[in-house]
């Protein structure tokens, strides 16, 4: 079950509608179910609500998947570059670096507003235990920002094509600074049309996306943090593409 309704993000005073996922049985079963939010929450499931008209398929996965939970997609933000500023965490290097990082400022919302409010709302297991974050592009750089800098909220996140090239230096000062929880789990991914310019269906071994990979989970392993990570064959920057790995990293943060 689905349900969309308005959500004032106060920063900028307006609209950031919340996509909520219910299970079928939710008003007969009186059951308390774990919560997992997303950014970008218009791409998830319905293709009419998706920026590019095709979306994650979450409807269709959360409804045959075994493990009934409440899943809260995010929008962002839609009137010009906003978005780019709003999911940036981190100052930036490059053509993102004429952005002001407000990644910040967005998380203290979603942590302030929105998941107290979800919690009073809805019958959910609140603790960091039960509550994930996902996000693709920049909302991965999120997602990955928000299970490490705010890991007493978040035991798990799904880092999907993760944007994260320009902004190396200030992330790994970052996750070096944080105190991660051992049961923290992290999953990654990119895609071979992403970080290759030929040969999509061979595994990248070599790119600069590939070496931050490495640096990144390098990192948290030794935080004692469990990360998965996947490079895509023949993937792009896109939903459907993404929508193929959200049977492997929901089964790798919620059923292991």
């Amino acid at each position: 079950m689905l349900i969309k309704q308005s959500f004032l993000f106060p920063p900028k005073n307006a609209d950031r509608p919340l996509h909520i996922w219910l299970p079928e049985d939710y008003h007969t079963s009186g059951e308390y179910y774990p919560v997992m939010y997303f950014f970008d929450g218009h791409n998830l499931f319905r293709d009419e609500d998706a920026t590019y008209g095709k979306s994650w398929g979450m409807a269709k996965f959360l409804s045959q998947w075994k493990k009934p939970m409440i899943l809260v997609g995010i929008e962002c933000g839609h009137e010009g570059q906003e978005r780019l500023s709003e999911y940036l965490p981190y100052p930036a290097q490059g053509w993102f670096g004429q952005f002001e990082p407000r990644g910040w400022e967005t998380m203290e919302w979603i942590l302030r507003d929105v998941k107290p409010y979800i919690d009073i709302t809805y019958r959910t297991i609140p603790f960091r235990e039960c509550t994930a974050i996902g996000g693709s592009s920049m909302g991965g750089i999120m997602a990955l920002y928000a299970g490490a800098h705010f890991n007493r909220w978040f035991s798990k996140a799904a880092c999907i094509s993760t944007a994260m090239g320009f902004c190396m230096g200030p992330l790994m000062e970052d996750l070096n600074r944080c105190s991660l929880s051992p049961d923290t789990r992290m999953y990654f991914s990119w895609g071979t049309r992403e970080s290759k310019k030929n040969d999509f269906l061979t595994p990248d071994r070599s790119s600069q996306t590939y070496w931050n990979h490495q640096e990144v989970i390098r990192l948290l392993e030794q935080r004692h943090v469990v990360c998965k990570q996947v490079c895509q064959i023949d993937g792009g920057h896109r939903e459907a593409d993404w929508e193929k790995l959200v049977p492997d990293f929901m089964d790798f943060l919620w059923m292991q």
